[in-house]
């Protein structure tokens, strides 16, 4: 469904986005680089509004969130787009494209999360949440509101613009974020974005929120240990009890690099424990 976004500003005969640090400036009849937010006639609309692409109710460590309410199961929705271009995407059939998706209304998606046998709330996940935003705000709020106890979780590679992160904390019970390389380089290069706005995501919101990391170990990229020991003295200057998931990269989407070898994800993981309290290691 297309409503107007949230987060915007018009510059002469353009808009300017807001939402994400890419900050677009879009020409009329033209799409942002999440391929979801579009200028029409001065107003900048979103399309992907309420658009449900995949939904599960899945374990919560599968997000993964292992340190928060271990052993339940949440109701898991995405939609379709994304403000990176990563080109070892699991998921890049929604997150590239726009996809098959059937509309939902906020008020009907609270109500099937809420009436979900053995569910604690929901999982803005599969896609990027941010570029969903104004759903996910909708969503989110209205299951606070109906249900305080419900929780919202969002997992996001946490390119997202301060002003919307903190206008969305106060309903997010849990976050993992992608801290995908220290590299600004990786993150231009493969990612198609910047590293210093998602350091800012993961130092506001682990003020206000339960947060795991996840990295995932590519090939030949950011396989590391000098990176790996710079993410872990990164997250420990914030708090040494925040989860850091180390995750085996496999061949996917443009990278057809051999998977991630077990033996450096082994050596990975001694060397981040001089930091962080808690570390796991994922897809092996």
């Amino acid at each position: 469904m297309k409503v107007e976004a949230m987060f915007y500003e018009r510059v002469k005969d353009k808009i300017h986005c807001f939402l994400c640090p890419h900050n677009c400036v879009i020409e009329d009849g033209h799409i942002g680089k999440c391929n979801v937010r579009t200028h029409e006639d001065g107003k900048l609309y979103t399309i992907n509004y309420g658009e449900i692409t995949s939904a599960s109710l899945d374990p919560i460590e599968k997000k993964p969130l292992h340190h928060f309410k271990p052993g339940s199961k949440i109701f898991s929705i995405g939609s379709f787009g994304c403000n990176f271009v990563c080109g070892f995407c699991q998921n890049y059939n929604i997150s590239q494209y726009i996809a098959q998706s059937e509309f939902v209304p906020k008020k009907k998606m609270v109500e099937v999360i809420l009436t979900a046998e053995n569910n604690i709330g929901v999982a803005f996940t599969y896609n990027e949440p941010s570029i969903w935003y104004e759903y996910v705000y909708d969503c989110a709020k209205l299951l606070k509101d109906t249900d305080p106890n419900a929780s919202v979780v969002i997992i996001t590679n946490g390119y997202i613009s301060k002003e919307p992160l903190k206008k969305l904390l106060p309903y997010i019970d849990a976050m993992n974020i992608d801290l995908k390389s220290f590299s600004t380089g990786y993150y231009r290069e493969l990612c198609g974005g910047s590293l210093r706005p998602v350091l800012e995501t993961i130092e506001i919101a682990s003020q206000t929120c339960h947060i795991e990391i996840t990295t995932l170990l590519v090939s030949g990229e950011n396989d590391s240990l000098e990176e790996v020991e710079e993410i872990g003295k990164f997250i420990s200057s914030i708090d040494r009890d925040i989860p850091l998931h180390l995750s085996r990269y496999f061949p996917r989407y443009k990278m057809e690099s051999s998977p991630t070898n077990i033996d450096f994800m082994k050596k990975a993981e001694e060397v981040v424990r001089k930091y962080l309290n808690k570390v796991s290691l994922g897809n092996i």
